[in-house]
């Protein structure tokens, strides 16, 4: 199926690039690409998951356009040196020069990993993110953010590389697990939460159909989460203040990752739907919203089918000091001071410091409590 696309412009001046959100992109791949080539041939990396699926697909859509593939092992454990540095080595032996274009394709670990191999190989090269996730299409494809993980926490290695192009084809949705969608639903709802109540109100009414395969939906979805992330990144595109709103969620879903080893057990949109709960319960703790809030966050996530309490995740869980000093090494840490995204209402997320940690101990107590 191919039918109406819609783009939304980042306009960073230099760097500016557009995301093209629609069904049927990879089979039009080549041309749109083609225009940013000085010689028609790209080096695609991807994983083990994804290859199988959709590297035909995209090799016929690129057409004429020469490309040579790696896949790396899918999954979180490839963000790190072993694999990043083999995806580097990759490029360099395939003669990758500063004036062509490497092509991420596939969820937001390659989104992120390529990107910057991309910023590093010859001091920069441009690359195409075809995202092929919910989660890559509505965040991590979107606004420059590249790197790997460390024994220390997650994304503490990498740069700022904006990419050139972005196509996020949407039929590609239709081949993700159903638990693969729902974790990228969750950073599709963190925009509601933190800066558009009537996108939520849409999400209530229209998500459960979006997950059920809804392609006009699913375009909705993708198209306004990429919207807002796109206004945000060009208003504060190296976190200074703004950006940091895309957080929400994002300290207890860290350090529920790092506890839970970045593996299966939580995926990472997952951790951020169980975050934005927390981030809502400790909100209504410190009296800055009312006891609705929270309440009505959890239920459409219920709805939905998501995790969004401590007790969805399998297995054991550290107690609460050990989940703080967990966050502790997040990169929203100014200062040594942990800061929080907080929130007054749906829509009306802020950036919070000086919160105090006992409210937050006693939210991840009560919550640990519950399991």
């Amino acid at each position: 199926m191919s039918g109406r696309i819609d783009t939304v412009h980042v306009a960073l001046g230099a760097r500016a690039y557009d995301v093209r959100i629609g069904a049927g992109l990879i089979q039009r791949a080549g041309e749109e690409i083609r225009p940013l080539l000085r010689r028609p041939r790209v080096a695609v990396i991807t994983d083990e998951t994804v290859g199988p699926l959709h590297l035909d697909a995209l090799r016929a859509g690129l057409g004429d356009i020469a490309m040579t593939a790696l896949a790396l092992p899918a999954g979180e454990a490839t963000k790190g040196w072993p694999e990043f540095s083999r995806a580097v080595e990759w490029l360099l032996s395939e003669k990758v020069e500063r004036k062509d274009v490497v092509v991420a394709f596939g969820g937001g670990v390659i989104g992120d990993l390529v990107g910057f191999a991309s910023a590093v190989l010859r001091r920069g090269v441009r690359f195409v993110q075809i995202p092929t996730t919910l989660l890559a299409q509505v965040d991590s494809s979107v606004g420059g953010k590249t790197g790997i993980n460390s024994a220390h926490g997650k994304n503490l290695i990498g740069a700022l590389h904006q990419p050139a192009l972005v196509l996020a084809d949407i039929e590609v949705l239709g081949t993700l697990a159903p638990r693969d969608f729902l974790a990228g639903y969750g950073e599709v709802v963190k925009y509601g939460l933190l800066g558009d109540a009537a996108f939520f109100d849409w999400l209530e009414a229209h998500g459960p159909s979006a997950a059920q395969g809804d392609l006009a939906a699913r375009q909705h979805a993708v198209t306004h989460s990429v919207t807002m992330k796109a206004r945000i990144v060009e208003r504060d595109e190296t976190e200074e203040g703004e950006r940091a709103l895309l957080n929400l969620g994002h300290t207890f879903c860290h350090a529920l990752e790092a506890a839970t080893g970045y593996s299966d057990r939580l995926l990472h949109g997952e951790g951020v739907a169980i975050g934005c709960a927390l981030a809502f319960e400790l909100s209504q703790r410190l009296g800055l919203c009312s006891q609705e809030a929270p309440s009505r966050v959890r239920a459409h996530l219920k709805a939905m089918g998501m995790k969004c309490d401590l007790a969805d995740i399998p297995g054991e869980l550290p107690g609460a000091e050990r989940l703080i000093a967990l966050m502790g090494q997040d990169k929203k840490v100014v200062d040594g001071r942990l800061r929080f995204i907080l929130a007054r209402g749906i829509g009306e997320a802020f950036v919070a410091d000086g919160v105090d940690m006992a409210v937050v101990r006693t939210v991840l107590e009560e919550a640990l409590a519950g399991r």
